[in-house]
This record gives C-alpha cells, sequence and structure tokens, in this order.
C-alpha cells in the first residue's frame, strides 16, 4: 500500500504518487489499480530521497541516474552470462574434435600435353 511504503520510505504519499506519475519508480499495480510497492521499490524511494534531498539532485537528474544505473546492472548481468557461456565452451573443447580449418587456396589444375 502505498501509505505503508510512505512511511517505510520516510516521505509523504502524495511524493510517492509524483515520483510514480514521474516515473522515477514503478510500483506493481493491483487489479483495482492501487499502487503495490516491494523491498526494492521502497529501497529505490530513499534513494530518490537522498540525491534529491542530501545530494541537491534534481528530479530529471535523479531519474537518468535510475537508468543509468538499471542499465549498468543489465550490462553487468550480460557480461556475465556471457563468461559463463565461454567457461562453457573452453570446458567442453576437445581439439580432436575440432573440425580441420578449411584453406581458401586454388588449385589450377592443367593436363599434361598428350604425347604423340
Amino acid at each position: 500500500m502505498i501509505s505503508v511504503a510512505a512511511q517505510l520510505a520516510g516521505m509523504h504519499a502524495q511524493t510517492l504518487r509524483t515520483y510514480d506519475r514521474l516515473g522515477l519508480v514503478t510500483p506493481q499495480r493491483t487489479q483495482g489499480g492501487g499502487r503495490r510497492y516491494s523491498a526494492r521499490d521502497v529501497e529505490l524511494l530513499r534513494e530518490v530521497q537522498r540525491l534529491s534531498q542530501d545530494e541537491g539532485v534534481n528530479l530529471a537528474g535523479v531519474k537518468r541516474i535510475i537508468e543509468l544505473t538499471n542499465q549498468v546492472e543489465a550490462l553487468q548481468d550480460r557480461v556475465a552470462e556471457l563468461s559463463a557461456e565461454v567457461d562453457r565452451l573452453r570446458a567442453g573443447y576437445r581439439p580432436d574434435l575440432t573440425p580441420p580449418v578449411r584453406s581458401t587456396a586454388l588449385v589450377v589444375w592443367q593436363p599434361r600435353n598428350k604425347r604423340k
């Protein structure tokens, strides 16, 4: 509920509505349209509050920081996936089963002159 999330984040419920409207936090919705804040949402709300009040970052700047943080996390996850894939492929590498490298050399054949 928005009132519980507001209390946990240490802010007014109207502030949460504003942050939601600006896209700073996107809570899940109930079938009736009510906001449902997760623990991660409350943590994000606290960070928004800290950045705006303690650090003096405006809300547009806070939104950009959140976007970039999400992007970095997604890229870190992707790097971890790719590293795991490389490790998996290296572990399964067997030179005896690796297909030979195909040559791109061109061989020209010319028939011998007929013997008379």
